[in-house]
């Protein structure tokens, strides 16, 4: 069985004590694949280490996090066209728009947001989506950027049925992670609904544990956790769900 972690933080801070005992716990549960989306430039010379210390387990995503959107926006769209001209990138990640934090960036980061989607059709690359108390934001860029080249995952779903279903027909699969596993979460209350081809698997680990860590340090051995409360939702094997979403991986990411 091959689980694929289609987002995870290897780099965190929050890793500097254990990082490799904590690759090697998600390892032996049978994560084979790790996806790790970019912040910022500070962040690139961590995640370009990670892929050399593990060049067939970790595929990196280059772009800016909304919530890094600042003044130096424009420098670090250019950091994030270097990248991709000089190095092996997987997809454009993690680009959105977060309301949560600051309202007052609104402008600079449907502008980055934009201006990543247009780099990743130019590239043939997925897009990996942060999205925040800014569902109608984001869905009004991907209406106007929808097409043929536009594709890619709506990371760490949390919206309605309704908004999954808009989410998909922007070409988007839904992450799914440790919010599947809350009581006040929601979506494991209509996901079956939703077919699994749209569904991959990840932790943003280290963020959002899933029960029973929920509050601790998430890392990728947890996705474990996620994989059960699918199963059960949608009345399949864990195997069956590492199965249909790691090719839904591939497909995504080519790779």
């Amino acid at each position: 069985m091959t689980i694929t972690d289609t987002h995870t933080h290897l780099y965190s801070e929050a890793f500097d004590e254990d990082r490799a005992e904590m690759i090697a716990r998600a390892q032996a549960q049978n994560v084979k694949r790790f996806f790790i989306p970019a912040i910022d430039s500070s962040y690139t010379p961590a995640m370009l280490q990670l892929q050399l210390d593990h060049p067939d387990q970790v595929f990196l995503m280059a772009g800016l996090h909304p919530t890094h959107v600042k003044e130096n926006y424009e420098a670090e769209l250019q950091h994030v066209e270097e990248q991709l001209a000089n190095h092996q990138y997987y997809a454009i990640g993690e680009i959105g728009i977060d309301l949560y934090w600051d309202k007052t960036t609104l402008a600079m980061q449907q502008k980055a947001f934009r201006r990543q989607i247009q780099l990743a059709k130019q590239h043939g690359l997925p897009i990996v989506i942060h999205c925040r108390e800014a569902f109608d934001e984001i869905f009004e860029i991907l209406a106007d950027e929808k097409d043929e080249k536009l594709f890619g995952i709506f990371h760490c779903f949390t919206g309605t049925l309704e908004q999954a279903r808009q989410a998909i027909s922007y070409n988007m699969t839904l992450g799914i992670g440790g919010v599947a596993t809350f009581k006040n979460g929601k979506i494991d209350q209509f996901l079956n609904q939703i077919d699994l081809k749209h569904i991959v698997l990840e932790t943003d680990s280290p963020y959002l544990a899933p029960k029973p860590f929920r509050g601790k340090r998430n890392e990728s051995a947890y996705i474990v956790k996620v994989l059960e409360k699918l199963a059960e939702i949608y009345s399949v094997s864990e195997e069956k769900i590492a199965e249909i979403t790691t090719e839904n991986s591939k497909a995504i990411f080519k790779i």
